[in-house]
């Protein structure tokens, strides 16, 4: 068959997964799981750690939101969520690039498989190809011991990385990174981040400020202490003051940018309030509903006012993204939980108790 190379440890017929068999249910941990056998140009790794991004939560309960607003519902099920892995390359499928060897680094990512040949791919922005598949929604994710991937759209990390920090970055990281980048600003400019003190938005706060922004944190008042200790300039605790009056005292004219991170229709609702003429709002976090921006045209017209939105980044923006942690630039806020954690740490998100992100360690 050729589809597996011997390694040092012998690779089991069977897993454990966290399992959610329909949208809406609860997380069920299943033995006896079967452990993929990677066909051509596959991969197989085995899930060391992993990130819980927001977006595994939203797509759990049935509440993930598509382009229309209306919730998702093309949804593998039985689903094994998880987008934010780092796993070791256990054995290799046929007819695999010789670049590949086992015991590499491997990233488990949003996008698994695209098809290489769509005017978004070929432009190098495949995060958005037509006939892409997904660990959010289409194939099991790192929510398991063992993942076949795609061997030809593959993430290789360095050697050299801490694969306990990395897997957020898989995600959160590559999308904070891609809103600092669409809000194109420059080094001196004032970049405001909403949700300062989340799990985007404490990324956004450093990639932010290794381009050089000048930070401005908003968040509740109990994240200022670790906001301002991941280099913002000011921050604003928006329970006990107006953001919008704060951010022009202490602008003058206004941000240059906003990055909404927070996942609130009311963080959106004035965010472009704070923006100076020809500002950017950089809109990440996706509120559940149809959420509406309450700018006047008028006032998006006659200031010159640009609006993005950011859907992850492509692979290459990812290993940018990757390599500014490897170096020490920007450093994760994260916390280790033990794998079978993962129903508490849904609940405490859910309740808002997460500063930064959790890591899951799935695998020793």
């Amino acid at each position: 068959m050729g589809a597996r190379q011997p390694t040092s440890d012998p690779i089991p017929s069977t897993q454990t997964v966290a399992l959610v068999s329909e949208l809406g249910g609860n997380v069920e941990f299943r033995e006896g799981y079967p452990v993929p056998t990677p066909g051509e140009n596959e991969v197989l790794a085995k899930v060391l750690y992993t990130g819980v991004c927001q977006s595994d939560l939203h797509t759990k309960n049935g509440t993930a939101a598509g382009p229309s607003g209306d919730p998702i519902t093309k949804i593998k099920l039985p689903h094994v969520g998880g987008h934010e892995g780092v796993g070791r390359i256990v054995a290799l499928g046929p007819r695999c690039g010789s670049d590949l060897k086992v015991g590499g680094l491997v990233g488990i990512r949003f996008s698994s498989r695209i098809c290489r040949r769509c005017e978004f791919c070929l432009a190098g922005t495949e995060q958005y190809c037509i006939k892409s598949t997904n660990h959010l929604h289409h194939e099991d994710g790192s929510f398991q011991e063992f993942i076949a991937l795609d061997a030809d759209y593959l993430t290789i990390l360095p050697d050299d990385i801490d694969p306990v920090v990395i897997g957020p970055v898989l995600c959160a990281g590559v999308t904070a990174y891609k809103a600092v980048l669409n809000a194109n600003i420059r080094a001196g400019n004032w970049l405001v981040v909403v949700g300062a003190g989340g799990g985007l938005g404490h990324l956004a706060v450093q990639y932010a400020k290794a381009q050089g922004a000048l930070v401005i944190g908003v968040d509740a008042a109990d994240k200022r202490d670790f906001v301002l200790g991941l280099g913002a300039t000011e921050f604003i605790d928006f329970t006990s003051t107006d953001p919008v009056q704060r951010v022009h005292e202490i602008t003058g004219l206004g941000a240059h940018a906003v990055v909404v991170t927070a996942g609130s229709a009311k963080a959106f609702a004035h965010a472009c309030e704070m923006l100076r003429v020809g500002g950017t709002l950089s809109c990440v976090g996706i509120p559940p509903g149809r959420p509406v921006l309450e700018t006047p045209i008028c006032t998006i017209v006659i200031k010159g006012l640009r609006i993005t939105g950011n859907l992850v980044g492509s692979l290459k923006e990812c290993m940018e993204a990757v390599d500014l942690v490897r170096r020490g630039v920007v450093k994760p806020e994260i916390k280790v939980r033990k794998f079978k954690e993962l129903p508490q740490v849904y609940e405490e998100m859910e309740n808002g108790d997460i500063a930064g992100r959790i890591v899951l360690q799935v695998s020793e």
